[in-house]
């Protein structure tokens, strides 16, 4: 955020009051030059290609490349697009100073019937969400999917059906569970009708793969 800073000054104008902004317009220059290399390493961290975040954005790819390259200069709508698809502030993508509140203020959504809540606002390596699982029917299987990393559950409240491969277990409140997610994997509430809420923590491609359904098949696809 550019702070501007009144000088008085006398002379023939009467001492009238003039604005002048602290910052420079070489150090604006200097941020944005420097938003598309951040941009670039951000869609690596999160394992996207250009198609894939145009895709996810409305952007055009030829856009997204120019941006990354520094032969666009991003504007508002630009890096509003960009920040809600990497679930980061504004402040994040140009590299602003970090004298804002730490806080993170979640939003929910919603995926599969399950009230999704961010704990980590930009944080490129891991995403943690408490998740509301909804009452699964017991006689119905848990979908399960393959994908590179580690996940790593916490049982708030409720039971939890905990699928991996041909395996199945029951969480109960406080037991946790870490495991490889080469292996299938899935996780549903354990009663027909009562919810469980959950603790989890996604590697990248796991959010990919099981919030925004790209990355990877279900266990079916993955065998």
């Amino acid at each position: 955020m550019t702070h501007w800073h009144a000088e008085n000054t006398t002379g023939q104008s009467g001492g009238q009051s003039t604005g002048h902004p602290v910052e420079s317009d070489d150090a604006v220059d200097r941020t944005l030059d420097g938003v598309g290399a951040r941009l670039r390493a951000l869609r690596a961290r999160r394992g996207l290609t250009l198609a894939e975040l145009s895709e996810q954005t409305g952007i055009s790819v030829s856009t997204l490349s120019r941006l990354e390259s520094g032969g666009r200069r991003p504007t508002l709508d630009l890096l509003m697009r960009l920040a809600a698809v990497y679930r980061a502030s504004l402040d994040d993508l140009v590299g602003a100073p970090q004298i804002a509140d730490p806080r993170v203020h979640p939003k929910p959504f919603y995926r599969g019937g399950r009230a999704i809540i961010p704990l980590t606002r930009s944080n490129p390596d891991v995403h943690a969400f408490k998740m509301v699982l909804p009452g699964h029917p017991l006689d119905a299987p848990v979908e399960q999917r393959a994908h590179e990393g580690y996940d790593w559950i916490y049982v708030l409240s409720g039971r939890v059906r905990l699928a991996l491969g041909d395996e199945e277990l029951v969480l109960e409140p406080g037991e946790a569970a870490e495991f490889d997610t080469r292996v299938p994997h899935g996780h549903a509430s354990a009663s027909a009708t009562e919810p469980a809420e959950v603790l989890n923590l996604l590697s990248t491609q796991g959010e990919r793969v099981h919030l925004r359904g790209t990355g990877a098949g279900s266990a079916a696809d993955a065998s």
